[in-house]
């Protein structure tokens, strides 16, 4: 099956919330490191099962969803012009995070949000597009079939994905979808575990590359690609 490549953000390894947040999933993406034992009273299998989706992705915010390269397309020149536009990009600020709810979904999102940051994802998006493969016929059907809006459909069809440009919102997600009696005892958890790292000021800093071997394998933490930096 196809690898795929995606760009996203995700804080720096050695920052305490890519910690936390690995530690929460059971998995480092970049080092590949799992991880027992409960987190803030949930039990570790427990907290497996809510999870596995999530950590099978990773801690990140989506920017450039996951995408098989394009006929013509690599991965070293997906890496060159990467960096390329990573240099040219300035950091954004995300101010505090905070937990939500996105549907059923537990994730951190900004406190607040700026018009700015989903102008930055677009311009992701649109700049690399040109690596995307179209999506085959049966993961097309399998997005559409999930209950779109007529705009997502649109978006679905143009660049293979539903939620970006104006439907766009950051987010880093830390669950599957949580039955209606998990939420307030996972939540409650989040906030313990996370709280003393969510009481800071975070910056869109860096790009990352993540990389999936083949369909449904874990995806890996390629590189960095610091904004603005020579």
């Amino acid at each position: 099956m196809l690898q795929r490549f995606a760009i996203y953000y995700a804080p720096d390894v050695t920052d305490t919330l890519w910690d936390r947040a690995s530690v929460w999933l059971g998995r480092d993406a970049a080092a590949t490191t799992f991880f027992e034992g409960a987190v803030a009273g949930l039990d570790r299998s427990r907290l497996l099962n809510l999870t596995q989706s999530a950590a099978r992705y990773g801690f990140h915010a989506t920017i450039k969803p996951p995408m098989a390269l394009a006929e013509g397309r690599s991965a070293e020149g997906l890496e060159a012009a990467l960096a390329e536009a990573a240099r040219e990009m300035a950091p954004v600020p995300l101010g505090r995070l905070r937990l939500a709810f996105i549907g059923d979904f537990l994730a951190l999102v900004p406190a607040e949000d700026d018009p700015a940051l989903a102008g930055f994802a677009a311009g992701v998006v649109e700049a690399f597009e040109p690596f995307r493969a179209p999506l085959g016929e049966r993961e097309r059907a399998e997005r559409a079939a999930a209950g779109l809006t007529p705009r997502q459909q649109e978006l679905l069809a143009a660049y293979g994905y539903p939620y970006v440009l104006d439907e766009f919102r950051f987010h880093m997600t830390l669950t599957d979808r949580l039955a209606e009696e998990d939420r307030d005892e996972v939540l409650a958890a989040a906030r313990t575990w996370f709280g003393p790292v969510l009481e800071r000021d975070m910056v869109l800093d860096r790009l990352v590359l993540f990389h999936e071997p083949k369909r449904g394998a874990p995806f890996r933490r390629l590189a960095d690609y610091g904004l603005g930096r020579p």
